[in-house]
Order: C-alpha cells, then sequence, then structure tokens
C-alpha cells in the first residue's frame, strides 16, 4: 500500500535536492544547454515548479480528465509566474516554498479524494497514483538538472550524500 505521507515526504526530499542544484548552478551561466534540441538549466528548473504546481492544483481543483487538446489552458490557472529573468534565488526559494505550501494543502485531503479516479493520457488511475506521477516527473527533470552539474564539473547534493555516507 502506498501512504500518502510517504509520497509527500519523498517529494520534499527530491524537491529539496532540485532547489540545491539551481543554488550551486554557475549563477551566471543558468542559460546554459549542451545542445540547441533542449532546454536551459533555468527553463528545466522553471518547468519542475511549475509542473508540479499546475498538476497538482488541477488534481486538488477536482479535475478528472489530465490529457487532451485542451490540457495546457487548464493548467495555465493553476501557475504563478516568476518573472523570465529570475535568478538562482528566486527560482530555488519558489521551489522550495510553493512545494511547501502545496504539500500542505494535499495533507489535508481526505483518503476518499485520493481513492478516486482520474483519467492521466488516456489510462485510469487514482489522484494517490496521480500525484506519484506528479513526483516521479520531478525526478526525470531533476535528473537533467543533475547531468547539466555534472557537465560543468559538480557533483550533485544526492551523489555527494551518498559518498559521505560510504565514506563512514
Amino acid at each position: 500500500m502506498v501512504r500518502l505521507q510517504h509520497i509527500l515526504d519523498s517529494w520534499k526530499t527530491v524537491r529539496q535536492d532540485s532547489a540545491a542544484a539551481v543554488e550551486e548552478f554557475p549563477a551566471d551561466d543558468l542559460d546554459y544547454r549542451p545542445t540547441a534540441d533542449v532546454g536551459t538549466f533555468r527553463e528545466i528548473a522553471r518547468h519542475i515548479l511549475y509542473a508540479g504546481e499546475a498538476l497538482t492544483g488541477l488534481l486538488m481543483a477536482g479535475e478528472e480528465v489530465f490529457g487532451g487538446p485542451d490540457f495546457r489552458d487548464k493548467l495555465k490557472p493553476h501557475v504563478r509566474e516568476l518573472p523570465a529573468d529570475a535568478g538562482a534565488p528566486e527560482i530555488a526559494a519558489a521551489l522550495r516554498d510553493w512545494l511547501a505550501r502545496r504539500t500542505a494543502e494535499l495533507a489535508a485531503k481526505s483518503p476518499e479524494f485520493y481513492a478516486q479516479m482520474v483519467t492521466r493520457f488516456g489510462d485510469q488511475v487514482t489522484r494517490l497514483e496521480m500525484l506519484q506521477f506528479v513526483k516521479e516527473h520531478e525526478l526525470t527533470h531533476r535528473q537533467q538538472l543533475f547531468m547539466y552539474l555534472r557537465m560543468k564539473g559538480m557533483v550533485p547534493a544526492t551523489t555527494r550524500r551518498r559518498m559521505a555516507q560510504a565514506a563512514k
């Protein structure tokens, strides 16, 4: 059985590592992209922020269909925009603050709320499974941030923790 609090606590850890990556990346290089056809570091960090905010906002608003031709329009009311030139401190703070607020709101929802079925890109899932998907989506993009860190010769926080644990 998957427990709501476990998902929320795990997501907080994932988000903390996303925010740390933003803070650690060279501030004057946030628009770095390894090739022309991928997002910049800043774009990926903002995507993590906006996707988590919008998808959970839609989930909490009672949406039952995640997908379809009007999906992006449905997301828009659930996103607060940062200035386009927001720097690392603003993005990292928003990553932490917005998730803290949102996880508190999500924790207040009933077990019945999370048991309800929704359609996610054609598949039937519970609202709890949808929330797990949102966290997994962030994990995918956090890994992109980590790859960009590696390309700059930097070691992500998760690896540093693992190395410190192994050294004990």
